[in-house]
């Protein structure tokens, strides 16, 4: 059995990436940071039908407490799995900002800066010892960091830096045959930035080809057909799942 870790995977496109990995047959560590009742949630609907699932506590925002879940994560695995190792790490986990450039404050792009691109860098650092030869990084980017979107110049930053930061994970990791690709969804029906009225909706469906924002459905979806063995050539690539979004 293939083991993933989905960072914030207690709801939202964690959620559903750690559910579809779980019908691929892969069993998951779901991490959550303060909600562990919604991270007990999903690991109760992927166990109810047969999966493999636990639940550990991450705060992404947090470097000094990766060396503890390296050590809780390397528990898990020979508890649960009886294995040293896992093969592949989604690094989700994140939150939004909406504020214009000229009022950004320092704490905002710090904790932004500390989510979306310090903490993927240095978690999968930490982990990297864990991790088979042969595995996966995926890193959520996002559409915003290909369209310029007023409101979102932080996090829209940082996830290009994340989708640079990936290319050199591909470069860098691949002499142990580890892969890293990027996925960047475009306007997705979830709870990030306080979630979609009807009116923000209207605005984006019209901005997409398909008329209409995504599902989380759609982007776990692609982010556990990529960590398939069928897409083992997909290599240090971005790719944007948005339903043609500002096109």
């Amino acid at each position: 059995m293939k083991i993933v870790i989905v960072t914030g995977s207690s709801r939202g496109l964690g959620a559903s990436t750690a559910l579809k990995c779980a019908e691929r047959g892969m069993g998951v560590i779901v991490t959550y940071n303060s909600n562990l009742a919604k991270a007990d949630e999903v690991v109760g609907a992927i166990t109810a039908k047969g999966g493999k699932a636990i639940a550990l506590k991450l705060d992404v925002a947090d470097s000094r407490s990766f060396e503890e879940f390296h050590d809780a994560v390397k528990a898990s695995l020979e508890t649960v799995w009886g294995r040293t190792t896992f093969d592949f790490l989604v690094n989700n986990a994140g939150y939004g900002l909406y504020a214009p450039f000229s009022q950004v404050t320092q704490e905002q792009f710090d904790g932004l800066f500390n989510v979306h691109l310090k903490g993927p860098f240095f978690l999968t650092q930490a982990l990297l010892p864990l991790m088979e030869d042969g595995g996966h990084i995926i890193n959520l980017t996002s559409a915003t960091s290909r369209v310029a979107t007023a409101g979102v110049s932080p996090y829209a930053s940082f996830k290009g830096g994340l989708e640079v930061l990936t290319r050199y994970m591909a470069k860098e990791l691949g002499e142990r045959r580890i892969r890293a690709n990027s996925v960047a969804p475009g306007a997705i029906r979830t709870e990030l930035g306080g979630g979609l009225n009807d009116e923000f909706e209207a605005m984006l469906a019209a901005q997409t080809a398909l008329g209409r924002v995504g599902e989380p459905e759609e982007i776990g979806g692609v982010i556990a057909s990529l960590l398939s063995e069928e897409s083992r050539w997909i290599n240090a690539q971005n790719i944007e799942v948005a339903g043609g979004y500002i096109i």
